[in-house]
């Protein structure tokens, strides 16, 4: 299945209430707004939607509510990694039984598989039970501590053709590189970096086909736009689109260095805490995390405002689709505190 997956994918975040309950309304809410905007597709219960904190229950049907509200138009590819490969393969029965018919699996994370394992232990046995599901491998080191390198992933799609793509999130334009070639050129590298997106499509040697994106929480058109230019050949428009996005791809992470009695300490806010945090500054509603993940500090709030409102400055076609489908007014939300006030920890890191 050549180029089955192309474009822009969103992976989408899981949109609790006051109580960090699953707030199924907004959750609608959510995803009609990424159906409105034109993504290709919808990636749910992946990290960026919190599927370590998520119950299986919940887990489930926040796959299953993003694919009934997204509907045929928009495709859903469920999260149904673990690390665990039982779980993963009745999660992934689960979603079949519903009718998905993607499934994006994460690399077994803290067990410490070699590749090899993960491999034979872990893609194998679940492409074999449900060979009707298109698998997408989830290459994610800096997160899982473990990877499936480009010689068995070509293996994997040499054997299975229900294995045919990847989420390329290594951080390397090597390891994409050596996918590309050990692959072949009908294999979909997706990019799992928001900014190193339009580098991956425009490089010859990777020629990737697309993004599952965090930052589409935000700006699905835009990113959608921004894939379909640079397959279209069109680099130009996709670099246009790449640098006004530029500042919302910046802050997928958000580093400070905060001060303490005992010296300094360096404090890095991960996905999805920077983009629920984007999110509630304009006033889409996503509410907060689960614990462990808590509230940026105040630093680095500020850099997410800075960097809103210099979109919001130079390119405010890319926000301005929220203003209408959340009736908000940016320009407000940008300019008056009580719109972020209880988004960051207190002024002192003690």
């Amino acid at each position: 299945m050549p180029f089955r997956f192309r474009g822009g994918y969103t992976a989408v975040v899981t949109p609790f209430d006051s109580k960090k309950k699953v707030d199924w309304e907004q959750l609608k809410i959510l995803a009609e707004f990424q159906k409105s905007q034109g993504i290709r597709g919808v990636v749910p219960a992946g990290t960026t939607g919190e599927s370590p904190t998520l119950s299986w229950t919940e887990h489930y049907r926040v796959i299953e509510s993003y694919f009934e509200a997204c509907g045929s138009s928009v495709e859903t590819i469920a999260g149904t990694g673990s690390n665990s490969t039982e779980e993963s393969l009745e999660a992934t029965r689960h979603v079949y039984d519903d009718g998905i018919r993607a499934a994006l699996l994460v690399d077994p994370y803290y067990n410490g598989p070699s590749s090899l394992e993960i491999r034979k232990e872990y893609y194998e046995p679940i492409a074999q039970k449900f060979p009707e599901v298109q698998m997408i491998p989830y290459i994610i080191p800096g997160r899982t501590g473990a990877q499936l390198l480009p010689q068995d992933l070509a293996i994997l799609a040499r054997e299975y053709p229900n294995l045919q793509a990847v989420k390329e999130a290594t951080g390397s334009a090597e390891n994409a590189r050596l996918t590309r070639k050990l692959c072949g050129p009908e294999f979909s590298i997706m990019s799992g970096d928001d900014d190193k997106t339009v580098s991956f499509m425009g490089d010859d040697a990777i020629v990737c086909s697309g993004a599952i994106s965090v930052v589409s929480n935000v700006v699905p058109r835009a990113v959608e736009d921004l894939t379909e230019a640079a397959l279209a050949g069109n680099m130009e428009e996709a670099e246009r689109l790449g640098a006004a996005l530029q500042p919302l791809f910046a802050m997928v992470t958000v580093k400070s260095e905060e001060n303490t009695s005992f010296g300094p300490v360096p404090v890095k806010a991960r996905n999805p805490l920077p983009v629920k945090t984007m999110m509630n500054v304009l006033g889409m509603g996503a509410g907060p995390c689960r614990r462990p993940l808590g509230l940026v500090t105040k630093q680095a709030l500020n850099h997410i405002l800075d960097g809103l409102r210099k979109v919001w400055t130079n390119n405010p076609e890319v926000l301005e689709p929220i203003e209408k489908a959340f009736d908000v007014s940016i320009d407000k939300r940008l300019r008056v505190a009580k719109f972020w006030d209880g988004l960051a920890y207190g002024d002192t890191y003690e």
